[in-house]
């Protein structure tokens, strides 16, 4: 069974196992490196994309089910090759330690971004509690959305 994907606005077709994980499409076969292989529970983030603009954990979400979709990982937030203002506002706030998480973070930040130009401390806060960084860089990744809400 053939399951087409649009990913980064590209079609790409897969013979992978429906029940495959969207993350390993993407990682295996598309050969996409920004969303990471964390916890595969859809607890830490690392894997997060935007399905239809909405962040979500790649690592527990079958293929199946997001044939057709429109599906978006960090790289396909670049603008003509560049950082668009989000992942520069990252790079700016040296906001990686280890950068493990960054991609998943930055994915779940830009959604609340598009929804909402100028969020609160408390805003930002809560929607990007569902991602989790180890090294402890939460404050530097606040002041990168807050350097993208503003520029």
């Amino acid at each position: 069974m053939t399951i087409r994907l649009k990913v980064n606005g590209k079609l790409h077709e897969t013979d992978a196992d429906p029940s495959t994980p969207l993350l390993y499409v993407l990682r295996g076969e598309l050969e996409l490196r920004g969303p990471k292989f964390g916890c595969g529970l859809g607890q830490c983030g690392a894997c997060t994309v935007h399905i239809d603009e909405r962040a979500t954990f790649s690592c527990i979400l079958p293929i199946t089910s997001v044939a057709g979709r429109k599906i978006t990982t960090v790289e396909g937030l670049l603008e003509d090759g560049r950082p668009n203002r989000l992942q520069q506002a990252f790079i700016d706030e040296q906001a990686a330690q280890c950068g493990y998480c960054i991609p998943g973070m930055i994915m779940r930040a830009q959604v609340l971004l598009n929804a909402k130009a100028d969020p609160t401390d408390d805003e930002i806060r809560k929607h990007m509690r569902p991602n989790l960084c180890r090294c402890g860089t939460h404050a530097a990744i606040m002041r990168a959305v807050k350097r993208a809400a503003s520029a």
